[in-house]
């Protein structure tokens, strides 16, 4: 997940998450109940612009609306503008327990890639004016200012 989304700015952050859980898969192998437990221990965000942040431990969290554009320690800021592809990676570490047996480690881990989520990073130009709109209803972004042809 991102925020803002679909588009943000550049040089702005752009807080990324993952909304990742602990998965329970119940399978019947060679006549014998098996009981695995999935649970994810680490992250990895490609950026789509070059940025590879993790694999770490943090799978960060949303921000209210008012705190959007703050660091996060999973945030990002894009220094050029255009279209990329956020790829997340999560590595789950698991156990596995025979006919309700004691649950047994499974060694390394598996590595699972969410779908490629589009994020447009856009310009933004700021400009400094000497007076608002009810003072100078044609000054320039005023919606009676004449539009120059």
């Amino acid at each position: 997940m991102a925020q803002p989304s679909p588009n943000t700015l550049r040089g702005a952050e752009t807080n990324f998450y993952a909304e990742a859980v602990e998965q329970q898969f119940d399978i019947t192998m060679f006549g014998q109940q098996v009981h695995v437990v999935a649970t994810p221990v680490q992250y990895t965000w490609n950026y789509g612009d070059g940025t590879v942040f993790g694999p770490q431990p943090s799978m960060g969290g949303p921000l209210p609306q008012e705190r959007w554009g703050e660091k996060t320690r999973t945030s990002h800021a894009y220094a050029a503008t255009g279209d990329f592809q956020v790829l997340l990676t999560t590595s789950f570490q698991g156990t596995y327990s025979v006919n309700s047996g004691p649950p047994l480690p499974i060694p390394g881990q598996g590595q699972f890639s969410a779908p490629p989520q589009g994020i447009s990073v856009w310009r933004s130009l700021t400009r400094n004016y000497a007076d608002d709109c009810n003072a100078n209803p044609q000054g320039q972004g005023c919606p009676g200012a004449v539009t120059p042809r």
